[in-house]
């Protein structure tokens, strides 16, 4: 029996619970394989979440087994080569719009890698700020395997988190990763085990809600930027970005923080965030 397609609102499903959106790609019975439907969704859900007031944090994650195994070959690939190169480029900007928006985005976001992570995955496996994978979760470049290289950014994602020989060999050979190795070589920023995922990225985010929401969109944004600038620019960079975390209130946030450790004494950089709560940016 043939499935019906899901409809584009169904390719990702989203909840919020205490200030926590939960987004996840939503194609179980294709491994979360990303179509123009999907794209189109998730960019849409991702707008509409950024700036409310109940978010403040986004998690993505995946339905059943996968986190994403890549681009619908049927779908992404084979129909829009079909209409011609229009609709190529159309689910091109599709897919990469999302992902850009991702990676820019204004709240902290994790990637929450249950399992299969392939290809094109690696584009918002990027885009993310922070990725937690079950320690048996697959990682893989299987392009080399079909005869094409690892497009859609997928190259660039394994050449900027990985050493060269380790990225190389990942291309080359089409062999795939666990969590455990994906994290032993960069790709990802630690694995646990698959019954503790949630849990995990669940004490991320809410370690996350409780630090100044404007200090964590310079500082990600900062850290992204750093690694196409020298040494010099970054200095620089950084002396304007604390600046214009001023207009955010960064000045009354450091004042509140420096009172709390100074004259509350009532907590110490190095061991956890000032209390938020105080300070209304």
């Amino acid at each position: 029996m043939t499935t019906a397609p899901r409809a584009e609102e169904d390719t990702v499903a989203c909840t919020v619970e205490s200030r926590i959106a939960w987004l996840q790609f939503n194609r179980p019975e294709k491994r979360n394989c990303m179509s123009p439907k999907l794209n189109r969704q998730m960019k849409k859900l991702l707008e509409e979440l950024e700036f409310r007031d109940d978010v403040g944090v986004v998690v993505l994650g995946g339905s059943g087994e996968a986190w994403s195994a890549g681009m619908d070959l049927k779908e992404y690939f084979r129909e829009s080569e079909a209409e011609g190169l229009h609709a190529v480029r159309r689910s091109q900007r599709e897919a990469y719009g999302w992902w850009e928006r991702l990676r820019w985005y204004e709240k902290p976001t994790i990637a929450m890698v249950n399992g299969w992570c392939f290809g094109g995955a690696y584009g918002p496996l990027f885009a993310c700020d922070i990725a937690v994978a079950a320690e048996d979760a697959q990682f893989g470049l299987s392009e080399i395997n079909w005869g094409i290289l690892p497009g859609g950014g997928a190259a660039k994602v394994a050449a900027d988190l990985m050493p060269l020989r380790k990225a190389m060999y990942h291309a080359m050979m089409g062999e795939n990763l666990t969590g455990k190795q994906a994290e032993a070589q960069g790709l990802i920023t630690e694995a646990v085990p698959a019954a503790a995922l949630r849990a995990r990225v669940t004490e991320i985010a809410e370690a996350l809600l409780k630090k100044d929401a404007a200090a964590l969109r310079a500082t990600k944004w900062a850290v992204r930027r750093m690694g196409e600038m020298t040494y010099d620019n970054a200095m620089d960079y950084l002396i304007r970005a604390q600046e214009a975390l001023h207009s955010f209130g960064g000045v009354e946030a450091r004042h509140e923080a420096t009172r709390q450790f100074l004259d509350e004494k009532s907590f110490k950089p190095g061991l956890g965030t000032f209390d938020t709560t105080k300070f209304k940016g």
